[in-house]
């Protein structure tokens, strides 16, 4: 494989934003396998956004033959209050997460937090000598990244380590690609600036689409916040497709989706459309009834975008196409990750 190919595998949807496109380049010109990694809390059920889409594109990095990481961040899920901070329940649901990974994306290596802290005698040194780098109110604006406010009464102060730590994981890992959703942006630019600075290596930044959940956008003056509470959610069931849903579990969920007649911008099931049905599936199917044409072909999501904004295709059936097709794909997850009884109540008691 060339490096335009390879290059063409990183781009595509559903990344948005290669920082830079040169740097990728000029990195797969003198390292034909560089390290990259994906750093995931550990919170509830695994769902289209953070397993399907998420894993999609880590399968595109490999196919590209870059080596990929999924760091379970243990340590930063405990910090950020999930899972109710009960230690027992992290480890457990991180033995799922990283049996999920594994599953979706062959070929990846599970890196967890504590175990990479143990296995780095420099990290806190290197942690402190980073955090040292930020003033107070630069963490707290990064603090989005965790899905915070920058209230800071309602801030805790473990909570602040977490910016700091993250970079710092980056560098323990001596990583050459960093990858994240769009939500995580702010901290790889935070990397980007400092890195140089403490003659760190200076990764390339990837970020992907944030797949939005099913219910009608939500808005707000801060857009880093808006981006984090209208994406798929692990605490919104009935908003996300989770990958242990029935086909009726689907179904229901997608017959509610909002869905306005010709409305493109934010339009959630086309989205899923875009970023999940049209990167498994080269051609799709939109099944009418014939006394409104009857079914319709379609081999471009642009196509399909365009007949929907021109009403030529009723939000219905955009929506029950949308759920037979994310049936297939998660579906043979779902049948291979059979949640135990323990496991299940451990998530489901803390979402």
């Amino acid at each position: 494989m060339d490096i335009t190919e390879k290059i063409d595998l990183v781009a595509r949807d559903p990344t948005e934003e290669v920082v830079t496109q040169e740097e990728l380049v000029n990195l797969f010109k003198t390292n034909a396998h560089p390290k990259h990694y994906i750093g995931l809390e550990i919170s509830g059920f695994l769902h289209l956004g953070s397993l399907i889409l998420t894993g999609f594109k880590i399968n595109d990095f490999i196919k590209a033959g870059v080596k990929c990481t999924v760091f379970l961040a243990d340590w930063h899920t405990y910090i950020n209050n999930k899972l109710g901070g009960d230690w027992d329940k992290i480890r457990m649901v991180s033995k799922y997460y990283a049996d999920a990974f594994k599953l979706f994306c062959p070929g990846v290596e599970i890196i967890v937090g504590s175990e990479l802290y143990e296995s780095r005698k420099d990290y806190w040194m290197d942690l402190v000598k980073f955090a040292k780098t930020m003033s107070l109110d630069r963490t707290m604006r990064s603090l989005t990244i965790m899905g915070r406010s920058t209230d800071k009464d309602k801030i805790e102060l473990g909570q602040l380590f977490y910016p700091p730590m993250q970079a710092v994981d980056i560098h323990s890992m001596d990583l050459d690609i960093v990858h994240a959703g769009m939500d995580q942006r702010k901290i790889h630019m935070l990397v980007r600036e400092i890195f140089p600075k403490m003659r760190w290596k200076v990764p390339v930044a990837v970020h992907h689409h944030i797949l939005a959940g099913l219910g009608e956008p939500e808005t707000g003056t801060d857009s880093d916040l808006q981006l984090i509470s209208s994406k798929m959610s692990k605490s919104k069931s009935s908003s996300g497709i989770f990958i242990h849903d029935s086909e009726e579990e689907i179904r229901s969920k997608f017959k509610k989706a909002w869905c306005p007649e010709g409305i493109v911008e934010k339009n959630p099931i086309l989205e899923i459309f875009r970023y999940v049905i049209f990167h498994q599936f080269k051609d799709i199917t939109i099944e009418r009834p014939e006394r409104f044409g009857g079914n319709v072909n379609y081999t471009s999501y642009q196509q399909l975008e365009k007949d929907f904004s021109e009403k030529k295709i009723h939000p219905s059936d955009l929506k029950t196409s949308a759920g037979k097709y994310v049936f297939d794909i998660v579906r043979p997850i779902g049948e291979k990750m059979v949640l135990s009884p323990e496991l299940y109540e451990s998530i489901k008691s803390t979402t």
